[in-house]
């Protein structure tokens, strides 16, 4: 029997029945894709709370509508379930799992393995296994191939092997699962075909490269093009901070050539699962075979300073209002790790938390879309953002610019504002008209990087001179290694915001 030939009439009929391994960012929109294509689906996941939301047509992911998943479950596509012996009911079985990086940063492949014995316990002729998870080259020729094989069945004869690593971007509504171009590399040329004709029935644009290798390292090659363009553009920001000019300004002129240079901004750090953990994938493989990635090993180290920096940030701009960081009410304004969306995986947010914390700040945070936060020290729940509470915070940090936020009223109420994303007086009101409310009231603004912008109390804010904000006590900076204070004009000296503090 030609198995590839049944699987492909299967196929191409919609008969195929397609399963789903990990219901989580990836998986869940995958599975509600295949099904509103008219393929019979079931999701397969450990969490009994996700499988029995998906069953009666609710959706935990925010990029999927719950009305979606309701419409496919009440037409009898989809259904989900923990019990993962009926993967061999599946004609083709798509892996979505995590692959988070382990303490040592070594790649961490157990949700991989543990899938794999699953698959293998009920592989049978004429299913087809594509692996979405992102992983180093050579994850599913060195890795899938052997394990699937242990119980006799041949890859590329009897069962079909490929790897189409997954291109979700949480929160973007213009580039969804089925009209961003999906790239499948096959172990066999009937592999490639049988993964790229399953995913052609869902898909606007599938491409076809010659292995499993190719595809897996593009996505690692999407991923540390963006980290390292953010390392470099993170480390002009210091450089910019260094030099007394704003970064922003800088990024934003630069934008302005047509040729030759794309747009990266910088920020607090990098954030989700892909950005600060796909390129240490490839360094972790290239280690193997006795090679440094050092552009990826430098990008990782700038951008997992950020945090710290921005820190660093927030303590300067105290110390010009005479403010200590220990003891400071400081307010995060969004703890996602990008706007728009509820995930804290990785988010810069976390780090910046810690280290406050460290310091003896009081943190709190507001964030529309993350309504609690565990942290090691302490849960913490997002809090109404009011002119009270923006009011009564020494200092206001801009961590994720999300919309639905009243920026207007940040900048009318808060005190002392430091914007790691470098465009709080260009924000818009909470509909998308422009904000009404004028000019900031009392708050004095500190970009990422370079002198405060902003004043409602006179003074040069370039210079630095006459920026004490209303009603917060000035108190001297301590010397914590003396135990005395320090004067005011050596502590300015020694953060040097701007070039203008330059001795």
């Amino acid at each position: 029997m030609n198995h590839g030939e049944a699987l492909r009439k299967k196929i191409e009929s919609g008969a195929a029945r397609v399963g789903v391994l990990g219901l989580g960012y990836v998986g869940l929109p995958v599975v509600t894709a295949f099904s509103g294509a008219g393929f019979r689906t079931l999701g397969f996941d450990i969490d009994e709370r996700v499988v029995r939301r998906v069953r009666r047509g609710d959706s935990h992911i925010g990029d999927v509508p719950a009305r979606a998943v309701a419409a496919v479950v009440e037409r009898g596509l989809l259904d989900a379930t923990t019990d993962f012996g009926r993967l061999g009911e599946m004609d083709a079985v798509i892996i979505c799992v995590p692959t988070p990086l382990g303490k040592t940063g070594d790649p961490d492949v157990s949700h991989i393995l543990d899938a794999l014995r699953h698959i293998r316990d009920g592989l049978r002729p004429g299913q087809l296994i594509v692996l979405e998870s992102t992983t180093y080259p050579g994850t599913t020729r060195e890795l899938l191939q052997p394990e699937l094989e242990q119980g006799g069945l041949t890859a590329g004869r009897e069962f079909f092997l490929a790897f189409s690593p997954e291109r979700v971007d949480p929160g973007n509504p213009t580039h969804t699962f089925t009209n961003t171009a999906k790239v499948v590399g096959g172990l066999t040329a009937s592999c490639r075909e049988l993964a790229a004709g399953l995913y052609e029935r869902v898909i606007d644009e599938v491409v076809s490269v010659s292995s499993p290798e190719v595809a897996e390292l593009t996505k690692l090659l999407e991923n540390t093009f963006r980290a390292v363009n953010i390392g470099l553009v993170n480390e002009m920001a210091v450089i910019a901070d260094r030099l007394g000019i704003d970064i922003g300004e800088v990024v934003q002129a630069a934008a302005t050539k047509p040729y030759g240079f794309m747009r990266f901004t910088p920020g607090p750090g990098l954030g989700g699962h892909c950005l600060p953990i796909d390129p240490q994938y490839l360094a972790w493989k290239m280690r193997t075979l006795q090679y440094r990635t050092r552009f990826i090993e430098l990008a990782a180290e700038v951008n997992a300073e950020m945090p710290r920096y921005v820190v660093d940030r927030v303590a300067q701009a105290l110390n010009r209002h005479r403010l200590p960081l220990n003891g400071s009410r400081v307010l995060l304004l969004g703890v996602a790790y990008k706007p728009g969306v509820g995930d804290v995986r990785e988010s810069p947010a976390l780090d910046v938390i810690e280290l406050l914390r460290r310091q003896g700040s009081e943190v709190s945070y507001h964030d529309p879309f993350v309504p609690r936060l565990a942290q090691e020290g302490g849960d913490l729940e997002s809090q109404p953002l009011t002119a009270e509470l923006l009011a009564s915070s020494h200092a206001t940090v801009v961590i994720t610019d999300h919309p639905r936020v009243d920026y207007g009223l940040v900048l009318e109420q808060a005190r002392i504002i430091v914007d790691t994303r470098n465009g709080l007086p260009q924000r818009q009101g909470e509909r998308g008209e422009p904000d009404k409310r004028g000019e900031p009231g009392g708050a004095v603004l500190y970009p990422l990087s370079g002198p405060p912008r902003l004043t409602a109390l006179g003074g040069d804010a370039g210079s630095g001179h006459g920026l004490l904000a209303p009603d917060l006590e000035p108190v001297p900076g301590m010397d914590s290694s003396r135990g005395e204070a320090i004067p005011f004009d050596d502590v300015a000296r020694r953060y040097r915001m701007s070039a203008g503090d330059q001795p």
